[in-house]
């Protein structure tokens, strides 16, 4: 999540380069195809029911903030405009937590949605017992047993 954080933003600076006053459609885009990859990623996890996943997202998104930052700063450097260490600040305040927002809340709402999906599957591994409609004859004990 966060390589493809760190193309997405760079990808982003560097149409902004060339198209400064028209970045609503690709803006809106890039962010549509992130949310929807950590919510379908996530969604996945819960489906095919991965242990820990909750925490595993909770650290992936921590990680996808900082990596994001610092991967963005670097392409913007190497591929836009010569960027130096003075914006790394910024990518790893701001920018790396709204990079972990936008993996954590859509990876949220994909656990959710996953776990609903793989429910009915869940419950075909483990066989609940259903009790009989009907209660037990309890029969009276017979006079030989009595004694």
């Amino acid at each position: 999540m966060a390589v493809l954080h760190g193309v997405a933003l760079t990808l982003l600076a560097k149409y902004a380069v060339y198209h400064p006053t028209d970045q609503t459609l690709a803006v809106s885009l890039t962010l549509a195809v992130l949310v929807g990859a950590a919510a379908l990623w996530a969604a996945l996890d819960a489906w095919r029911a991965v242990p820990d996943r909750g925490r595993a997202w909770f650290i992936a998104a921590l990680v996808a903030g900082v990596v994001s930052g610092i991967l963005y700063v670097i392409g913007r450097a190497v591929f836009v405009d010569q960027t130096g260490l003075s914006e790394l600040g910024g990518a790893l305040t701001g920018g790396a937590a709204f990079s972990a927002l936008l993996v954590l809340v859509p990876a949220g709402l994909g656990l959710f949605v996953g776990g609903r999906i793989g429910g009915a599957r869940a419950g075909e591994e483990e066989p609940r017992e259903v009790p009989s409609p009907r209660p037990r004859r309890v029969r009276p004990p017979s006079r030989e047993s009595r004694g």
